[in-house]
């Protein structure tokens, strides 16, 4: 497995990450907890040593479950979660909160869950625009040293929040969403990033499950699973116009895939990992068997012609990557 640094830190990790979102059981669709553990011990087998939780995947739900599928195998992982939401005793989300104590109180809250007594990377899930970032900032710096967490960084921030926060600490990472049908951090943040020696983790790295290959016109969601909405953060990648001229995108990409004896997965991956910006792509799996598909993605340096073919298929069927679309922050 491929190695990469978070930009200029001493953080490093593998090319393909875990996200753990379908772990907190509330929100992506249907999962067999069993399963999903053992695909976290098939992940660390196969190589995958950076593992992608947060507060409020369930809420803690993912985070509790992680922990036992684990197990002992803390030692083997670059463990990163996310904090920056208020989140009752009960589970109850009440919004961003990026001030000093939730901070604090968040991250300590991780660190039990997860049963650890540090993270590898803390982030802070989305902007409170209510919180100076001056607070914010100085409450990871105060985690950091008191050695609860190693580095620290932003999730869905634009280059003007990281700009202000660097006034104030050193960011090592800003996790956003980048896919296929997403491209919109390609503008500002990624050579922001890349300018600034901070790592980009690419989450949605599958385009939160349309680029499996299997999805049809009949698929649809349970009514508490978030993409239900239509709306994917700011996009309406599921609302059903767009979901069926995505969809034809997709066949056209399998066929496309085949040629070079992949598959839609890998080729998706692929694509993510050809950007020397990103440090890593994070992809769920419910089974130990998707993480087998996935892996044989992160060797594969994707050609040149094959990444112009893809972007035929996407002018040939109409479909938006959305390049110039602002991110929903």
């Amino acid at each position: 497995m491929e190695q990469r640094r978070f930009g200029d830190t001493d953080l490093v990790c593998s090319a393909l990450g875990f996200g753990t979102w379908e772990m907190g059981t509330t929100q992506y669709g249907q999962i067999d907890v069993t399963e999903a553990a053992a695909a976290v011990s098939s992940a660390i087998d196969n190589g995958i040593n950076l593992i992608d939780t947060a507060a409020v995947y369930g809420p803690f739900h993912s985070e509790i479950l992680l922990a036992k599928a684990l197990g002992t195998r803390r030692k083997d992982v670059v463990l990163v979660s996310k904090v920056g939401f208020g989140i009752t005793e009960g589970g109850r989300d009440t919004g961003r909160d990026s001030s000093r104590m939730s901070i604090i109180w968040g991250a300590e809250g991780c660190l039990r869950r997860l049963g650890t007594d540090y993270l590898d990377l803390l982030l802070i899930h989305w902007p409170d625009r209510k919180t100076p970032l001056a607070e914010t900032v100085g409450a990871l710096e105060e985690l950091k040293k008191d050695g609860k967490i190693r580095h620290y960084g932003v999730s869905n921030f634009t280059p003007e929040m990281m700009e202000e926060c660097q006034k104030h600490g050193k960011l090592a990472a800003n996790q956003v969403g980048y896919n296929l049908f997403d491209r919109r951090m390609e503008s500002r943040v990624l050579p922001y990033c890349a300018e600034h020696g901070i790592g980009f983790m690419a989450y949605g790295t599958l385009a939160f499950g349309l680029l499996t290959g299997a999805f049809t016109s009949e698929t649809s969601f349970v009514s508490w699973d978030w993409r239900s909405s239509g709306n994917a953060f700011g996009l309406p990648i599921f609302e059903r116009y767009y979901f069926l001229r995505e969809l034809r995108v997709v066949e056209r990409l399998k066929s496309l895939a085949a040629r070079y004896g992949r598959t839609v997965p890998q080729l998706a991956i692929a694509w993510d990992l050809r950007q020397p910006a990103v440090t890593v792509a994070l992809v769920g799996a419910r089974k130990p068997s998707e993480v087998e598909e996935n892996v044989k993605a992160a060797g594969w340096k994707l050609p040149a012609e094959a990444v112009a073919e893809i972007d035929q298929v996407f002018r040939e069927e109409g479909v938006s990557t959305h390049v110039d679309s602002p991110q929903a922050v």
